[in-house]
């Protein structure tokens, strides 16, 4: 995919988050976008962002639809924490790449990989211990052993 159809690309998802999350709202009423967290559509590289262009633009087709999946998957995740709608079976995207799991992860994955991280990061094994804190936290709160 070539830098303008990427960019092309990157604004109809834009366009779409806003279509999903905010309606008939007006544009001072949207709260901050999904998408600035995500992409930019700058050439020079961008720190702020998940996927720099010139990431993307070295990705091929699987690789860009395992993103944009990403993409949705936390756009829909806030709509329905904005709105208040149950979701019992979705975890918090954001904590899951914190583990390195896709949004899709199930709880025997969430478990799987917490135990693994725990291994690496454990300060008892020459790990990092502000490393293994943010893993434990990460994990108590997908799995609401951190509620109150």
């Amino acid at each position: 995919m070539t830098i303008p159809q990427l960019k092309r690309k990157l604004r109809q998802l834009k366009q779409t988050e806003c279509r999903i999350r905010f309606r008939t709202r007006p544009q001072e009423d949207h709260q901050t976008l999904v998408w600035n967290a995500f992409f930019s559509t700058r050439t020079a590289d961008d720190d702020r962002v998940a996927y720099p262009l010139k990431r993307l633009a070295n990705m091929n087709h699987d690789e860009l639809k395992i993103v944009y999946e990403a993409f949705f998957y936390r756009v829909y995740f806030q709509y329905f924490k904005e709105h208040g709608l149950s979701m019992a079976d979705a975890y918090d995207p954001g904590l899951l790449s914190l583990l390195g799991l896709p949004p899709y992860a199930t709880l025997q994955d969430i478990k799987q990989r917490y135990r693994e991280l725990a291994q690496v990061h454990h300060p008892d094994h020459g790990g990092d211990h502000d490393a293994f804190i943010e893993v434990v936290d990460a994990y108590e709160r997908l799995t609401d052993k951190g509620r109150p």
